[in-house]
């Protein structure tokens, strides 16, 4: 949650690292940047190319930018530049300056690499290597670092597509049959609707964002792309909270003895629908005043973006107490208190229940939100984006599909339909499953 595609976190590390390397040389000041001296990095491109274009020749460095050219300057010997990738200090004349690479890239290699570069009478020689490839000591690694969230982004697609199709479905069969009309199919509508708002979301940022290999996504800035990233975390925060009323719900009906009404809805609706809508007006008007750069999309280390970031948190946290506590009530109704009395029935029903809750509750937003130790990002993107992306799905099969409910209402309008067809008809006892919702 709120990490940046990955070529955008290189290039916004080796902008920060500028600015910081600019701020220095002002302050020392001897501001000297290498016109057109700038090392570009494609990272992720619209083919999945890697390219690290080489560094420019020296020798073609305005003369402004150059050491040893006047007496002043031999005593400072290469003043302070920024080349386009990396800082380098003053240096007198005849020293050798290593530089580690930007700390970006320890995220595709365990070790930095450095770059050497020395200061000769006629200004800093060329860079050894002349390349950031060095940066990962294996250029591959990186290829296979955007193979990787090329594979990420084509399984959450099927996943996000997979969910819309179903939950939109699930959702005309609940409110087609009048039956199914109730509080807690009410709450699982809203479920779903959030769940394809969130699907929908996810699709217009990507083409917003990344469906033109012309724009550098990574920088550009317009009222269209900031518009899709805003409904993309509102629809993700609703989805979050409308899975803690759920949490909620069926606590309550666990604990308290009456049953809830539709009154009572409006208040669920108040905190799946309501609390993210003030955020997210909260966090648009802050990004706006202080903060409207880019696309609104970089968010590492703005502190506006906990205004997004800490509801969600919290409602994981919530969610994840509420899992445990219905387990622990499970486990005092299904299991008698003689613990060797118990049959292997009982801890079958008990682990189904538990198996059911996990999607319903998104227990493993857990990890995202609090990460231990040692899980690495590619880890968590997999747990948020991939079963994330099919986690509408199987809620929508598990709660609609396979729902004992749904199906009975399906076979009675099919039964009645078929002996309409031949003029009789169908006399249908009532089931317990009638009331039951």
């Amino acid at each position: 949650m709120g990490k940046l595609h990955p070529e955008c976190e290189i290039l916004t590390e080796i902008k920060r690292d500028e600015d910081q390397c600019l701020r220095s040389i002002k302050e020392n000041g001897n501001a000297s940047v290498q016109g057109g001296y700038v090392t570009y990095m494609m990272l992720g491109t619209g083919s999945g190319q890697l390219a690290v274009v080489s560094l420019r020749n020296p020798g073609d460095i305005p003369c402004c930018c150059k050491a040893g050219r006047t007496h002043g300057q031999r005593k400072i010997g290469c003043r302070m530049i920024w080349d386009g990738a990396l800082c380098w200090p003053q240096a007198v004349h005849g020293e050798s300056v290593n530089v580690s690479c930007p700390i970006v890239f320890l995220q595709f290699s365990p070790v930095l690499g450095t770059i050497t570069r020395n200061c000769t009478s006629e200004g800093w020689s060329d860079p050894l290597p002349t390349d950031l490839n060095t940066c990962v000591f294996d250029a591959p690694i990186l290829t296979a670092e955007v193979s990787y969230y090329g594979t990420i982004q084509i399984i959450y697609t099927v996943g996000y597509s997979l969910s819309l199709v179903t939950l939109s479905i699930a959702v005309v069969i609940l409110l087609t049959f009048r039956r199914l009309h109730c509080t807690r199919n009410y709450i699982h509508i809203q479920l779903f609707v959030t769940f394809i708002l969130r699907s929908l979301s996810v699709f217009i940022k990507d083409a917003v964002l990344f469906g033109d290999d012309d724009i550098d996504h990574c920088s550009f800035s317009t009222v269209g792309c900031k518009m899709s990233v805003v409904f993309c975390y509102f629809c993700m925060m609703t989805n979050y909270f409308w899975l803690l009323v759920e949490a909620l719900y069926l606590n309550s009906l666990l604990i308290v003895s009456f049953i809830y009404g539709k009154n009572y809805f409006w208040w669920w609706s108040m905190l799946g629908w309501g609390i993210p809508t003030v955020c997210t007006v909260a966090w648009v008007i802050t990004k706006f005043q202080f903060e409207n750069t880019e696309c609104w999309d970089v968010i590492e280390d703005s502190p506006y973006w906990w205004i997004i970031k800490g509801p969600i948190v919290t409602s994981v946290a919530v969610n994840f107490i509420l899992f445990i506590n219905i387990i622990r009530i499970l486990v005092q109704k299904l299991i008698p208190n003689e613990i060797h009395t118990a049959n292997s029935s009982q801890y079958r029903r008990l682990t189904k229940s538990t198996l059911l809750l996990v999607p319903l509750f998104g227990v493993h937003y857990i990890v995202c939100a609090f990460p231990p130790d040692g899980v690495v990002l590619a880890t968590r993107l997999y747990l948020d984006l991939c079963i994330g992306s099919f986690q509408g799905f199987i809620i929508g099969v598990l709660y609609c599909f396979l729902n004992q409910e749904v199906q009975t209402e399906i076979h009675r309008r099919w039964s009645r339909g078929r002996m309409d067809s031949y003029g009789a008809v169908p006399v249908i006892g009532k089931s317990h499953l009638d009331t039951s919702c």
